[in-house]
């Protein structure tokens, strides 16, 4: 009474494939992971704290000197040329050129930098090569670098944009 009972082969067992799956899973994840990991640029990473926290005291300062002097910008967009009348406490600003920064909230390949040149009596022109659209932070500086006047503003606005000191500095 010898009876054999045919025996499936291994990759038709269901334990195996139970017992197996989990594992199977966790290694492709982490290869995926692995994978993307390696090819990303972690951006938002620093190497110098301190250096960061020096600077920041820096930009604070910067700030108060802006609101110091009384500095105050209106800018108006007429397709890809900036008007700026930038004034003072003593009356209209007189530097050779103004640099203003428009930073993107999360894409920095799209940062733009435009270079505004006086025009005389406090007026200042520069031009855009691409269209602006969205949210963007903005940096106002001074050929020195001694003060900037900083915001945030949706771009291209139908109206004028003022830039001015804001009361308690912060970087």
């Amino acid at each position: 009474m010898n009876q054999e009972v045919s025996v499936a082969p291994w990759y038709r067992q269901p334990w195996f494939w139970f017992l197996t799956i989990a594992p199977l899973c966790a290694i492709t994840v982490s290869m995926i992971m692995l994978a993307v990991a390696s090819n990303m640029k972690d951006t938002m990473v620093s190497d110098d704290y301190s250096k960061e926290g020096r600077g920041i005291n820096l930009e604070i300062a910067r700030d108060k000197a802006a609101a110091d002097m009384g500095l105050n910008a209106d800018i108006s967009f007429e397709d890809r040329s900036i008007l700026m009348n930038v004034n003072t406490l003593q009356g209209p600003a007189d530097f050779p050129y103004l640099i203003l920064n428009l930073f993107h909230p999360t894409l920095s390949e799209k940062d733009r930098t435009i270079q505004f040149r006086s025009d005389g009596n406090g007026h200042y022109t520069g031009n855009m090569l691409d269209d602006i659209n969205g949210r963007w932070y903005y940096e106002l500086r001074g050929p020195n670098n001694h003060w900037r006047l900083k915001g945030e503003a949706w771009l291209p606005t139908d109206s004028n944009l003022h830039m001015g000191p804001k009361g308690s500095a912060q970087g």
